[in-house]
């Protein structure tokens, strides 16, 4: 690492995200059979992605990053998921991971993100790798999966348990393993190719591995640990779950907003097999897409609403509080079951035009059914807001 950062110095600003996002995103939906059969994002796509900065939109400023509140981060994740929804998932899976950068060393992050504009973090979730303390840092031994955009990846990370020089692993209080997030370069680890899943195929959300190597203590963190937290800005207040929630939840969003637009064409035209009449004209049809239009325009606007509204309360107070937690919890799970509904009714009303490929409903189908699976979308999570509703004690983890 060269001379010291001068964290006083803001690169310029660019242009709204908003509009970066929409200048390409009928790029990436014209390669969306393309990123699909090769189970990664395409050159052409990523060129686009980098020139546009879309991974930099969670990154602070001082590291050439956009730093934007999370609703329009939110907005970005949704505009690009209606042109393909696992490109949007690559962003919003780097981005979460960038938000690290205001956790580090400075020079640490300048030396990921700062020096290298097409630089992307990837990690998998679960601590499920070991960190032995030795002189300096860790010594890594893990396995990970899930790691979405690994294929484009500069950057890996892994979740580890910490074993001290006795063998014991380091615990909190409360007697939990504490967990520490170790980063290193991806030509490093062995990457094994096994996403072969029916949605979101084009991830590329590989497995990865590393044995015994040393990572240096300043490229490890606690992530959004107040007490390693270096950049000051309102964006570093929320955590890193909360940001994945949104930027999914969005993504569930922009699917479900592409897939009735798309069922909007095909009734305009489409007449079923043993009926006379288009579906367009058929009252039960109508009422469906009603109500399939509610549910979306409802949920959007909770989870940006939402979000607008503790920004505004973050900037003033400097922090969040549970039942704002709560609540992006909330308007995030919501977001993600009533897309799930939007996606079902038209598939389904569609009939047998939805089954084939060449139609845009069984790829946003299956890419739905496959967003619905991870632990964003989880309806536990109703649970933990209910407890909390009820004053009772919830579950955390993932608030």
């Amino acid at each position: 690492m060269s001379a010291a950062l001068d964290l006083n110095e803001h690169p310029p600003r660019r242009p709204d995200p908003l509009t970066r996002a929409a200048a390409i995103a009928p790029l990436v939906a014209a390669a969306a059979e393309e990123i699909e059969a090769l189970t990664e994002l395409p050159t052409q796509v990523l060129d686009a992605l980098h020139d546009a900065a879309l991974f930099r939109t969670l990154l602070p400023r001082v590291f050439d990053g956009d730093e934007t509140e999370p609703a329009t981060f939110a907005q970005m994740m949704e505009i690009i998921a209606h042109a393909d929804a696992s490109t949007a998932w690559c962003i919003g899976q780097a981005s979460g991971c960038s938000m690290v950068a205001a956790y580090l060393v400075p020079e640490v992050a300048q030396e990921i993100w700062g020096r290298d504009a097409r630089a992307v973090l990837a990690w998998g979730p679960g601590p499920v790798g070991i960190a032995r303390v030795v002189d300096g840092g860790y010594r890594v031994t893990g396995t990970w999966g899930f790691a979405s955009g690994g294929r484009h990846a500069t950057w890996l990370g892994g979740h580890c348990r910490m074993q001290e020089r006795d063998g014991t692993l380091r615990s909190r209080p409360d007697g939990e393993a504490t967990e520490r997030t170790m980063l290193f370069r991806k030509d490093v680890a062995v990457m094994t190719k096994n996403w072969e899943v029916m949605g979101l195929r084009g991830t590329g959300s590989d497995s990865y591995a590393v044995d015994d190597l040393f990572v240096p203590e300043s490229f490890t963190f606690c992530r959004d640990s107040a007490n390693e937290r270096r950049q000051s800005g309102a964006l570093y207040r929320f955590s890193t779950t909360q940001l994945y929630a949104s930027g999914f939840a969005a993504v569930a969003l922009g699917v479900g907003r592409g897939t009735l637009e798309a069922f909007k064409t095909v009734a305009q035209s489409k007449v079923p097999f043993g009926t006379k009449r288009m579906l367009r004209d058929n009252p039960r049809v109508q009422a469906q897409l009603g109500l399939a239009e509610a549910k979306l325009v409802a949920a959007r606007g909770l989870l940006f609403e939402t979000l607008k509204d503790i920004w505004d309360a973050v900037q003033r107070s400097g922090a969040l509080t549970l039942d704002q937690r709560m609540t992006i919890r909330m308007a995030a799970t919501f977001a993600i079951h009533q897309a799930k509904e939007v996606v079902d009714m038209a598939y389904h009303e569609a009939g047998a035009t939805a089954i084939f490929a060449s139609n845009p409903f069984e790829r946003r189908f299956r890419d739905m059914h496959t967003i619905t699976q991870q632990t964003q979308a989880s309806a536990m999570h109703f649970e933990t807001v209910g407890a909390h509703l009820l004053g009772l004690r919830p579950n955390l983890r993932f608030v």
